[in-house]
């Protein structure tokens, strides 16, 4: 591809948000580490994965995503090794998260979500394999292996977001309503099994949602750090601390455990208020509306659906983080993209960025330097003149 029509092409409102959540993001974990009396080492690292982001989302962009889609499947059952590794690796916090090479470690988990929406993009784009009931079959055999791994880690948060991803591409792709209804019975009967799956750690996760604290008393256990994310949201006001300053004097109203990974938006809301809250959902925003309006504009079956669900994910990821924080949804754990600290899930996500430009800049059937279709349309054109003159000899 031409750099001019790489250039043209590329939807720059997607760089420019990436770029806002970088710098909340980075502003969030300074202020976590600020409010819990620690160094810089967080914000330098986070800086430094920032930078190899940054580069992998451009990097992405230069082959065709259309090679993806002979990898797909191979790229998923790659994913489900590694998900299947992490039990030979020592638990870190009481959950196996991780894979860890030459000092070097990252959650497979992370990848296993953009990786599930290759190869259900890649199944979903032959329309016989929507159309009937049986066709659902395999998309739902797609969901479980991966959701019933990572929630054994245990991983409630990244399990929560395979389902959601299953019904929007499943719809986007066409198919139809009655199997839809039949697919979420499944779903629902399901269920028992789900929880059976699910730690006491989770299971209380979920039920401390429900239970009530006495008036004055200040939950213990699952329920502190619901309380003190929403504490932290309501001390940052209208304008947060970064214009009126830190009200209380007792520094333990301020203390979140994970303030800097799965509760970073508490520490957003916190510094910048209103405003910095309802900023980060207009960025998060711009990304699932333009995921959305390249869908619309490609007309090839397999992108299409890639970008249906990238925009999904993202979607579905801030509202299950947000959600927990101010207790509508149960805490699970689950880190904001593109805003949260760590390597792994920056990296997945930019990588999931990068796919969705690389979608953008090729909408149409392009085997040629000149897309597919205006070359068809040139040849069908042509055709039609031969006809013409020949009717005229």
């Amino acid at each position: 591809m031409q750099f001019q029509t790489w250039i043209a092409r590329l939807p720059w409102d997607l760089p420019l948000a990436a770029a806002g959540l970088f710098g909340l993001g980075l502003a969030g974990i300074a202020r976590a580490a600020e409010l819990a009396g620690g160094g810089r080492y967080y914000f330098a690292q986070q800086a430094m994965w920032i930078a190899l982001a940054s580069a992998t989302m451009t990097l992405v962009t230069l082959p065709s995503y259309r090679v993806l889609a002979r990898w797909s499947y191979g790229l998923f059952a790659v994913v489900i090794g590694l998900l299947v590794a992490v039990y030979f690796f020592p638990a870190v916090h009481g959950a196996h998260r991780w894979v860890r090479f030459a000092g070097l470690g990252f959650q497979p988990s992370e990848f296993a979500k953009l990786a599930y929406v290759l190869a259900l993009a890649r199944w979903l784009m032959h329309r016989e394999n929507y159309r009937r009931l049986r066709g659902l079959i395999l998309p739902l055999v797609l969901t479980l292996v991966p959701l019933l791994l990572v929630l054994r880690e245990p991983d409630l948060g990244t399990a929560l977001v395979f389902l959601p991803l299953l019904f929007v591409l499943l719809f986007a792709a066409g198919a139809q309503r009655r199997d839809l209804a039949a697919l979420g019975c499944c779903g629902l009967a399901l269920l028992p099994l789900v929880w059976s799956q699910m730690s006491l750690e989770q299971r209380s996760r979920v039920t401390s949602l429900v239970e009530q604290s006495a008036p004055g008393e200040k939950p213990t256990a699952d329920g502190y750090q619901l309380h003190q994310a929403k504490q932290l949201l309501a001390l940052g006001g209208v304008w947060g601390s970064v214009c009126t300053g830190a009200a209380p004097d007792d520094r333990a109203v301020y203390h979140l455990p994970e303030s800097h990974t799965d509760f970073i938006f508490s520490v957003v809301g916190e510094r910048f208020g209103w405003g910095g809250m309802l900023g980060m959902f207009l960025l998060y925003g711009i990304i699932v509306w333009r995921a959305c309006r390249i869908a619309g504009q490609t007309r090839e079956p397999f992108g299409r659906l890639v970008a249906v669900g990238i925009g999904a994910l993202f979607a579905v990821q801030v509202l299950v983080n947000t959600g927990m924080t101010v207790g509508l949804l149960p805490v699970t754990g689950l880190s904001l993209p593109l805003v949260s600290y760590g390597g792994s899930g920056l990296l997945a996500h930019a990588l999931a960025l990068g796919l969705l430009w690389n979608v953008a800049l090729r909408p149409g059937y392009e085997v040629t330097p000149e897309p597919f279709r205006f070359r068809a349309e040139s040849k069908a054109r042509d055709h039609r003149a031969r006809l013409y003159e020949t009717g005229i000899r």
